[in-house]
C-alpha cells in the first residue's frame, strides 16, 4: 500500500472491516490527499462496548470520506451510537468516473445494488470508459422497480455500444424487462414473513425435515469472518408444525457440526433424517480450506457424527445448496466447477448401493446460464424450484420453477410476491403447495429472513407417474423366468442420458419416477449377465388434468427386465442373417439382426467375442469354408464401422463343419444350419462404483 501511495497520493481505498479501516486511517494521515471508503456491515456495530472500542470506532467514521451501508440495520446504529450521518451522503471527488464506479461496485458486491443505481448513473455521464457500467445500471434499476427507465437505457446502450459481450447482455435484459411489463402483480402464491425465526441477523437457506426447520444464521456467534466483516455462520433448528414455530426449542446443532471459525451453509436430509449433506467451508485462513464443500453426517446414538466429506466435492470448486430427493437417491446442489456454463450451476447425482455418489451432471443450458444457478429443490411430482440471477427475473437473485414437459424442460417465473426486487432464494416445500423460502426484500427485519409461502393456485393437479418393474433370469434352460435381485437398473431419456439409477432389493423390484409424454430407455446390470435394455414411454398415457377431480393423483405402470447370464463360449444364434446366394454383403434385413449385437457390445463394454458364419452342407467343404469366413469378416466389419472397437470382437467361418442338422432334406432344415451365431470369449465385470470413504462410513456406522 506504501508503494501505491507514493506513485499515486490520491489512491481511494475500501475498507470491508473495522480492522482494516485502523489501518487504512493511520495511512490518511500520511497521505491526507487520498480518500478512504468504508463498507460497513453494523454487525460488528451492534457488538461495540463502551470506552476504547466505541472511541476507536468513532474515530474510524471520522477518518472516513464515505460510509457504505450493507445491511438495512447499519445506518440506524452508526446514527445512534455515534450521531455522525452526514458520512452517508458525502461523496468522495463527486466528478470522477471512476471514484463513482468504485463506489457503486462496492455497493453491489455487497449484495446492494439497488444503492448502486446513482453511482453507476454518475460514472456513465462523467464518461466512464467501462462499457459494464451500463450493463449493471440497468440491474440496478431492476432492482429500484424502474423498468421503464432501465428499458430505456438498454435500448439507448445497444445504438452506441462498442462491446459486443456487454450489447449481448444488455440486450438479453431488455427482452427480459419487456417480459416482464406483462406480469401481473399477484400470482397464486401468498408470502408471510416467519417473524418468530428472524432476527436483524441473516437467517436463510431453510430446510424442513420431520418435524422440525433448520436454517442458517449468523446470529449467537462472536467470532467474525474476516472475508466480510460478519460473524460466521451456524446450522440452527427449532420444532415447528407447518409454518407455527415453537421459539423455547430453537437451538444450535451439535458443536461437532458447527466450528465457531467455519461457515456452516445450507442443509438436506434424508427422508428419514438419520443422515444430513449440508456445506461446510471458508475458514478465511490461508492455510485451511478455501472452498465451499458439501459434507455428510449419520444420526447415531442421540447425536450426529463427526462430518465428512463427500464424494462430489471437486478440490478447487464451490460446491454448496444441495438438496436430497424425497427417496434419497437423488442429490442436487451448485457448483462453480470446470466445464460449466458459467458462475455456478446446478447438478444432480445419483446414489449407488454403496452410499457413493455417482454419474454427477450438470443440468444443462435450459437451466444453468453464463451466471448463477443456486438453492436447487424438487417437489414430489418433479418441479425443481431454483434461483438464478441470469433468468428473466425482477432483480437479484429471483426464484424460477423447472418443469418436464414431453421431455423439455419449461423454465417459469412464478412472479411476484414469491418474487420480488430482491434477493429470492432457498425455497424448501414441506408439502406440494407449502414451504419455506429466503428473502432480502424490503420490508424484513434483517438481510435475509425466512418466509412462509402458499400456492393457491386452484387448477393446481398432481400426477405422479411411476415406473415399477423387476429384474428377472430364464430359470435354467428352460422358458420360465425367476426373480433376478440385487441388480443395477438405469432410467435413460430417448437420448440416451442417464435420468436416475437404482438398486433392486432381494426381490428383484425397482421403481422410477417418470414423466408425462416421454420416450425412456431401461438398463438391467448385474456381475456375470449380459447388460440388458428395454424400451418403454409415457406418449399416449398420460392423463389429462383437467379431467381430475382429486388434488393428487398416482399412475403407476409396468416393465420387466429379462437378463441372461453370461456362459463363457456358448454358442448364441442372432436371429436372421441373410445373405444372397454366393454373397458375403450385409443385407438391410440382415443389418437390422447386427445392430442388435451392436447395441449388445456397447451395453456390454467388458465382453469380448467371436463371431461366428455357419453353412449347409450343399456345396464343397472348401467352398463353404472360404463363404462362412467372408460372411463372417463382413459381419464384424459391419459392427467395427458402428463403433466397436475391433479388438473386441473376431469372425470366424465354420463352414459345414458343425451342422446342428445332419443329413438335412428339407430347405427349413438346411437353413438351420445357415445360421449366425456369438460366443463370449473373455469377460471382466467392470465395477464403475468403487466404494470410497462414504462405503467404509456407511457399513461401518
Amino acid at each position: 500500500m506504501w508503494k501505491i501511495l507514493n506513485k499515486n497520493p490520491e489512491t481511494i481505498f475500501i475498507a470491508t472491516t473495522w480492522g482494516m479501516a485502523k489501518s487504512y486511517s493511520y495511512l490518511k494521515k500520511k497521505y491526507p490527499l487520498s480518500k478512504m471508503i468504508v463498507v460497513a456491515h453494523g454487525l460488528e456495530v451492534t457488538r461495540l462496548k463502551e470506552g476504547k472500542e466505541l472511541t476507536s470506532f468513532k474515530s474510524v467514521v471520522n477518518d472516513s470520506d464515505l460510509i457504505l451501508c450493507v445491511s438495512k440495520y447499519t445506518k440506524s446504529e452508526i446514527i445512534d451510537r455515534v450521531g455522525m450521518s452526514e458520512k452517508f451522503q458525502k461523496i468522495v471527488k463527486e466528478d470522477d468516473p471512476k471514484t463513482n464506479f468504485l463506489i457503486a461496485e462496492a455497493y453491489r458486491r455487497s449484495n446492494q445494488i439497488n444503492e448502486a443505481e446513482k453511482y453507476y448513473l454518475k460514472s456513465i455521464n462523467q464518461g466512464l470508459g467501462n462499457e459494464m457500467a451500463y450493463y449493471y445500471l440497468i440491474l440496478s434499476l431492476k432492482a429500484n422497480n424502474k423498468y421503464n427507465a432501465a428499458d430505456s437505457i438498454a435500448k439507448k446502450y445497444i445504438q452506441i455500444g462498442n462491446d459486443e459481450s456487454v450489447i449481448s447482455l444488455v440486450r438479453n435484459e431488455s427482452v427480459f424487462i419487456t417480459n416482464l411489463k406483462k406480469y401481473p402483480d399477484t400470482s397464486y402464491y401468498k408470502v408471510k414473513n416467519l417473524q418468530a425465526i428472524n432476527t436483524n441477523f441473516a437467517e436463510y437457506a431453510p430446510s424442513y425435515s420431520n418435524g422440525k426447520l433448520y436454517f442458517v444464521s449468523n446470529r449467537l456467534t462472536e467470532k467474525i469472518y474476516k472475508g466480510t466483516g460478519t460473524p460466521f455462520t451456524d446450522l440452527f433448528e427449532v420444532v415447528t408444525k407447518g409454518a407455527n414455530v415453537e421459539l423455547g426449542s430453537l437451538k444450535k446443532l451439535d458443536e461437532n457440526i458447527n466450528n465457531e471459525q467455519v461457515n456452516e451453509g445450507s442443509i438436506t436430509f434424508s427422508e428419514d433424517g438419520t443422515y444430513m449433506i449440508f456445506a461446510k467451508g471458508n475458514d478465511g485462513k490461508s492455510s485451511g480450506r478455501n472452498n465451499v464443500d458439501l459434507y455428510f453426517s449419520r444420526y447415531r446414538r442421540g447425536g450426529w457424527t463427526n462430518p465428512r466429506l463427500l464424494n462430489v466435492n471437486t478440490s478447487r470448486s464451490w460446491d454448496s445448496t444441495p438438496f436430497l430427493t424425497k427417496d434419497g437417491k437423488t442429490l442436487y446442489f451448485a457448483s462453480n466447477r470446470d466445464k460449466g456454463f458459467g458462475g455456478t450451476d446446478i447438478y444432480k447425482a445419483n446414489l449407488n448401493r454403496r452410499g457413493r455418489w455417482i454419474n454427477i451432471q450438470n443440468l444443462g443450458p435450459v437451466v444453468n446460464t453464463p451466471g448463477n444457478e443456486v438453492f436447487p429443490s424438487v417437489t414430489d411430482d418433479g418441479r425443481l424450484y431454483f434461483s438464478s440471477d441470469s433468468h428473466e427475473g425482477f432483480g437479484g437473485l429471483d426464484i424460477f420453477v423447472a418443469t418436464r414437459v414431453a421431455g423439455e424442460i419449461k423454465i417459469s417465473n412464478p412472479g411476484k410476491p414469491l418474487n420480488s426486487t430482491g434477493d429470492d432464494f432457498g425455497v424448501n416445500p414441506f408439502n406440494p403447495t407449502r414451504g419455506f423460502f429466503t428473502s432480502n426484500r424490503s420490508g424484513g427485519k434483517g438481510d435475509d429472513d425466512i418466509y412462509t409461502f402458499v400456492n393457491n393456485d386452484p387448477n393446481l393437479k398432481i400426477v405422479n407417474y411411476t415406473l415399477k418393474g423387476s429384474t428377472l433370469t430364464p430359470k435354467g434352460e428352460s422358458e420360465d423366468l425367476e426373480i433376478l435381485g440385487n441388480s443395477v437398473v438405469k432410467l435413460l431419456d430417448a437420448e440416451e442420458n442417464i435420468i436416475d439409477e437404482t438398486f433392486t432389493d432381494n426381490n428383484g423390484n425397482f421403481e422410477f419416477k417418470v414423466y408425462s409424454e416421454e420416450d425412456y430407455i431401461l438398463i438391467g446390470e448385474k456381475e456375470n449377465y449380459f447388460n440388458t435394455r428395454g424400451v418403454f414411454s409415457t406418449i399416449g398415457k398420460s392423463l389429462d388434468k383437467s379431467k381430475l377431480k382429486e388434488f393428487i393423483t398416482e399412475v403407476e405402470f409396468e416393465k420387466n427386465l429379462v437378463l441372461d447370464k453370461i456362459v463363457m463360449n456358448k454358442a448364441i444364434l442372432l436371429d436372421n442373417i441373410y445373405y444372397d446366394l454366393d454373397k458375403s454383403d450385409i443385407r438391410p434385413d440382415a443389418a437390422v439382426e447386427l445392430n442388435k449385437l451392436v447395441v449388445i457390445m456397447r451395453d456390454n463394454p467388458s465382453i469380448s467375442i467371436e463371431l461366428s458364419s455357419h453353412t449347409d452342407d450343399r456345396a464343397s467343404v472348401d467352398y463353404n469354408q472360404d463363404l462362412s469366413q467372408r460372411r463372417a469378416e463382413s459381419a464384424v466389419s459391419y459392427i467395427i464401422d458402428k463403433g466397436i472397437n475391433e479388438n473386441r470382437i473376431i469372425a470366424k467361418g465354420y463352414g459345414e463343419s458343425q451342422l446342428l442338422i445332419t443329413n438335412a432334406q428339407t430347405e427349413e432344415e438346411h437353413q438351420i444350419n445357415r445360421r449366425t451365431e456369438f460366443k463370449v470369449t473373455s469377460y471382466e465385470f467392470i465395477d464403475e462404483d468403487q466404494a470410497g470413504d462414504e462405503e467404509r462410513f456407511f457399513n461401518n456406522n
